[in-house]
């Protein structure tokens, strides 16, 4: 007889993950469902994406650190020797800075806001790269032309230098695409991420310690607990960043443009229309053929009865006073506090009568166009002076470290030749676990998004493709595999 083998004995069935018990049991339901998603997106969206939000944090905490240097580097432009008991009439110091510099024409003129400060009186030229100027600088008490400089904006060359490399890597409108692709992808990133550390925090039953990390737990969870304690902190900030940045970048820019201007969300101006045709000028408005007829550019011996007429208004510094673009169009006065509390009340003045013609007051902006103004003053470091520029800096220094902790704990446990990863990646095909209206909504939410922001759905497109790609080629690999393995089977049989 041939002995008959006792059959094994039966084993237990490993408990199904929502069954287990203890500090790391995982609740069931939606989570269940959602992780899977998230993990993904947000683990392949820091892996590529990482790069760009690196050189934008690098060079963000750079741009956060200029402003004292720049005033100190130009501080022969900016201020003068001394302090006169009286300055000269604004016409005079524009005329002392046309002497020295008379190419291009007059854009805008900025009077001396402190007794220190000179006067600036920017120049449209065509050397100089597209949205610069050429800003002259001008004792105001002896009319002494202090040198000029290649501006952009209020900003001296060192902080525009800085300002470039942060927006474009001093690549031009190309180079726009990296800080719009970092923008677009920092909230999704961000948010994935709080939502991801909240639900491990409650998974392992340790809610209360969303904020700190555990300097006492193994290497890789000790990594991780760094990697979320300090995203929990900088979340609220990194969105306010996302947002700003986005509102003024080269695609998604023009749509939330777009859609400010249907919402009657944009930023007021003064109308410069005059009603009448200007009248004969006489008396101190009569200037005969000088400047407009011409150089092309308004009549800048007028400039003294218009700011008289703005600061009579109750505009006070810093003021922007910009020429009229032609003889039937007034100058516009307009005040230029970006720091809190703001002021940016603005008067346009015929230049003829020196009377207002029209004036809105910064009060009457709508309550978005003043949110974006808020928002931009604190992404630029200019809306709480210093404390906004350190703010800025720890930000730029926690993106920094969560990026590098993601990194380090991506290369500690990815797969080598020698050895397969340490850990499952997040796996393909969790979209198709949620429920389809939950499956219905997300893809909905993604094109609406895509529509807006299209630096982020491009890439999730062409993210999805290679990685549908490369999951179709694996299962085809393994499809074959299964099958020689089959096939050499019968064989031995």
């Amino acid at each position: 007889m041939t002995a008959t083998t006792p059959p094994e004995a039966p084993q237990p069935t490993p408990p199904r993950p929502e069954q287990r018990s203890g500090p790391t049991a995982v609740p069931n339901g939606a989570w269940n469902r959602w992780r899977p998603l998230l993990l993904r997106w947000h683990f392949y969206a820091g892996l590529l994406v990482g790069p760009f939000l690196l050189i934008a944090a690098v060079t963000g905490l750079l741009y956060s650190l200029v402003p004292q240097i720049d005033r100190a580097v130009y501080s022969h432009e900016l201020t003068v020797d001394s302090v006169g008991d009286q300055r000269l009439p604004l016409s005079e110091q524009v005329a002392a800075a046309r002497a020295a510099h008379p190419e291009g024409t007059v854009s805008s003129i900025r009077p001396a806001e402190s007794p220190q400060d000179t006067t600036r009186v920017v120049l449209a030229v065509d050397d100089v790269p597209e949205d610069y100027g050429r800003t002259v600088f001008v004792d105001p008490y002896t009319g002494e032309v202090r040198g000029a400089l290649t501006t952009f904006g209020q900003w001296m060359p060192v902080r525009a230098w800085f300002d470039a490399f942060h927006r474009n890597l001093h690549l031009g409108a190309f180079g726009r695409n990296y800080s719009e692709l970092a923008a677009s992808w920092l909230w999704f990133v961000s948010l994935a991420g709080l939502v991801l550390w909240v639900g491990h925090r409650r998974r392992t039953r340790k809610t209360r310690r969303l904020l700190v990390p555990d300097t006492k737990a193994p290497k890789r969870q000790r990594m991780l607990s760094w990697h979320g304690a300090i995203g929990i902190w900088l979340v609220i900030g990194l969105l306010a960043l996302s947002a700003s940045g986005l509102s003024w970048s080269r695609w998604t820019g023009a749509n939330i443009a777009d859609l400010r201007s249907a919402m009657s969300w944009t930023t007021p101006s003064p109308s410069t229309a005059l009603t009448e045709e200007p009248a004969a000028q006489s008396g101190e408005h009569d200037h005969g053929t000088t400047g407009a007829e011409t150089t092309g550019e308004a009549d800048l011996t007028d400039i003294d009865g218009v700011y008289a007429a703005a600061t009579s208004a109750g505009l006070g510094g810093p003021l922007v006073i910009t020429p009229a673009s032609d003889p039937e169009s007034a100058w516009l006065v307009g005040e230029n506090k970006r720091s809190f509390p703001e002021s940016y009340d603005s008067v346009a003045v015929d230049p003829t009568t020196d009377q207002i013609v029209d004036r809105v007051d910064y009060a009457d902006w709508p309550f978005m166009a003043k949110a974006t103004s808020a928002f931009i003053g604190l992404h630029m470091g200019i809306y709480f002076g210093l404390i906004n520029q350190i703010a800025l800096a720890a930000l730029a220094i926690g993106l920094i470290t969560v990026i590098i902790l993601g990194y380090v704990m991506w290369w500690r446990r990815r797969p080598t030749r020698s050895h397969r990863a340490l850990a499952t990646p997040p796996r393909r095909g969790a979209l198709g676990e949620l429920k389809p209206a939950e499956a219905v909504a997300v893809v909905a939410v993604v094109a609406v998004v895509s529509w807006y922001v299209p630096l982020f759905g491009l890439p999730l497109a062409l993210f999805i493709a290679v990685d549908a790609a490369i999951g179709a080629l694996r299962n085809r690999r393994s499809a074959q595999a299964d099958k020689q393995a089959n096939s050499e089977q019968e064989v031995r049989a």
